[in-house]
């Protein structure tokens, strides 16, 4: 595994909204993307939060799916989410709680965090971030 997609890549890709994502995206092999199960909890929300469009975009995360693997949140993945938080100043700790979880799953897996967010992941040690809309 080389690259962990963040939500926002990974809805790009479901609705075909960014030639350059799609176009990265088909140059890599099987195996080398992925998806934190925490990202496909953040998807998931989305497609129960929105009723009216359930059915196309369950079947657009299906179609995504069947291209990367999800990868489990484990104990390396809980470690690193403590030294990573442990590791921002103290009045930054409780913000953005799923960013430093998906944060800390691509450094327990030494995969770069794929984003349009960069912004959002630029601040946390040890994250290596490429933006794949440019």
């Amino acid at each position: 595994m080389k690259y962990l997609l963040d939500t926002n890549i990974c809805i790009y890709l479901m609705k075909n909204e960014v030639p350059a994502a799609k176009k990265r995206f088909e140059q890599c092999f099987y195996g080398d993307v992925a998806i934190s199960a925490i990202t496909l909890a953040e998807l998931m929300y989305g497609i129960e939060s929105r009723p009216e469009s359930r059915e196309q975009n369950e079947k657009a995360l299906e179609r995504l799916l069947t291209d990367l693997v999800v990868a489990p949140f484990d104990s390396d993945a809980a470690a690193a989410y403590g030294r990573l938080r442990a590791g921002i100043p103290r009045d930054q700790r409780r913000k953005d709680a799923l960013d430093k979880l998906t944060a800390s799953h691509a450094v327990a897996l030494d995969t770069v965090l794929v984003t349009n967010n960069e912004s959002d992941f630029n601040r946390y040690p040890g994250v290596t971030i490429e933006n794949w809309t440019l």
